[in-house]
């Protein structure tokens, strides 16, 4: 029985380390601090508050909380820019308050369920994926995932890829240089790192861990002494 009840309490220190590690870093973001270079319109879905980026093995999973329903403003997007390993400032890329940020890859959310991915060689044209259907919204959020394989490395292992984020209103594409459109920038970017989860199968593990320990401890909270003889 003792070894039993071991047993069973290692179990449940496992399920506990894989709940802390599942657990995701938010990085929060002030109200109201739209860019002041910024000329487009002042939109509480266009005002980033809190954004995380998860990395299962297989895939990165972003996700972006604003201050009202995504998707409110027309032609809004929202940039991931990472740096994979060779990132290179981009000045008429970025927006103005992050143009020392190194990326040398992008991921571009729309509302709409649009996913775009934008992998920058050392030299030659970018490359570039879309993606239909690969992002949701649920009120103020919006999630997206990659497959990893999208965004290789060129020099730094996954989890030490570093994400930047901002949001956009896309409408004058010659704008894209002064960057004008670009509304408001995450704080932290730069230096923002995925956070590790399961992956899809350690997830099942878990869920059978835990029925497996639920299922033995109500065993052995039915075992009943009997003339000192334990009896089920």
């Amino acid at each position: 029985m003792r070894a039993s009840v071991w047993h069973f309490a290692a179990c449940g220190a496992l399920i506990s380390l894989g709940a802390s590690a599942a657990a995701a870093t938010e990085i929060a973001d002030g109200t109201g601090d739209f860019l002041a270079s910024y000329t487009g319109p002042s939109s509480s879905d266009l005002d980033l508050i809190g954004a995380n980026v998860n990395f299962d093995g297989s895939n990165f999973i972003f996700d972006v909380t604003t201050a009202g329903q995504v998707g409110t403003t027309p032609n809004s997007l929202f940039v991931w820019a990472i740096n994979r390993g060779s990132g290179v400032s981009r000045p008429g890329l970025a927006p103005p308050d992050g143009a020392s940020l190194l990326w040398d890859a992008v991921v571009v959310m729309f509302p709409d369920g649009t996913l775009r991915v934008v992998t920058f060689p050392q030299a030659g044209p970018p490359s570039i994926a879309n993606l239909v259907g690969a992002t949701a919204v649920l009120g103020n959020e919006l999630s997206g995932s990659v497959l990893s394989s999208m965004l290789p490395s060129t020099g730094f292992a996954a989890s030490d890829y570093t994400f930047s984020l901002w949001s956009r209103v896309r409408v004058n594409p010659a704008a894209d240089g002064l960057n004008s459109e670009v509304a408001d920038l995450l704080s932290g970017s730069g230096n923002i790192r995925a956070s590790a989860v399961p992956e899809p199968a350690t997830w099942l593990t878990m869920l059978l861990g835990f029925g497996i320990v639920g299922g033995a401890m109500r065993k052995m909270g039915s075992v009943r002494r009997v003339g000192g003889r334990a009896l089920s």
